[in-house]
């Protein structure tokens, strides 16, 4: 795939939302409230009303010289996803775009993200909450690791709840983390499911089919119309192939 295919390839999205932006506000104005309403079912206002630079799939990783190098070199003999990672990273791409060029599911993608993070071969996201959702997401960070560091909770809050656990424990109850957290007024029941949701949900693999992608009005000019009608032909060709390229890759994987 040339550089040229690869753009195309991993804006699909950018172009699906972009053509979204110029339909009649009324009818944006719906499929706002259908969105609202169903993300209100499953997270609470903390994370719906999160900003931009706050969200994990928006950010864009930042190489250090020691990641460029590892890139260049490959010196570490890593597996290639960690190198399809980084190169990535270096093209600019936000985890949201390096996830659906490679087929990721956004928890594989947060486990390349810390390995890269703890290598120091991408920066420290400036934004707590980049880090704790990627750990959270990977498997790394628990429940009350993820809301110590995005400030919800602080260590002596945190250190209570392991107490009562422990306590729980010997009792035989054994209250799960998240439960005492709950009872004690630091988080909210909500807090808790959103976080669950969110985790399950990064564990499913998307990829968006240019043939959806929505049409606007025709362009004034035959020429851009002509080359517009081009452009979403190759997408769809090439959405068809990656198609049947992840389809290769899921049975081959299976058969192991």
């Amino acid at each position: 795939m040339n550089r040229e295919d690869f753009i195309l390839t991993k804006n699909i999205l950018r172009i699906f939302l972009d053509k979204l932006l110029v339909f009649p506000l009324w009818v944006k104005q719906i499929i706002y409230l259908r969105l609202y309403q169903n993300l209100t079912a499953y997270l609470s206002e903390d994370f719906i009303e999160l900003k931009e630079d706050a969200i994990f799939h928006l950010y864009i990783p930042v190489l250090t010289f020691l990641g460029r190098t590892e890139l260049s070199e490959k010196k570490g003999g890593y597996d290639s996803n960690i190198y399809n990672f980084l190169a990535n990273a270096a093209e600019g791409l936000t985890i949201l775009e390096v996830s659906m060029n490679n087929f990721w599911t956004m928890e594989e993608v947060a486990k390349y993200f810390i390995f890269c993070l703890e290598q120091n071969y991408i920066k420290v996201p400036e934004v707590v909450h980049i880090e704790a959702m990627a750990g959270f997401m990977s498997g790394k960070f628990r429940t009350g690791e993820y809301f110590k560091r995005i400030g919800k909770i602080n260590v002596d809050q945190l250190e209570q709840v392991i107490i009562k656990q422990s306590e729980s424990i010997k009792s035989g109850s054994r209250l799960k983390i998240a439960e005492i957290m709950i009872s004690l007024g630091f988080i909210t029941e909500k807090d808790t499911s959103s976080l669950l949701v969110i985790k399950e949900e990064s564990k499913k693999r998307f990829i968006l089919d240019s043939g959806i992608v929505p049409h606007e009005a025709a362009p004034s000019n035959g020429q851009d119309l002509k080359a517009c009608q081009e452009q979403i032909a190759k997408l769809t060709e090439q959405n068809t192939l990656l198609k049947d390229r992840l389809s290769k890759i899921l049975a081959f994987v299976k058969k192991q």
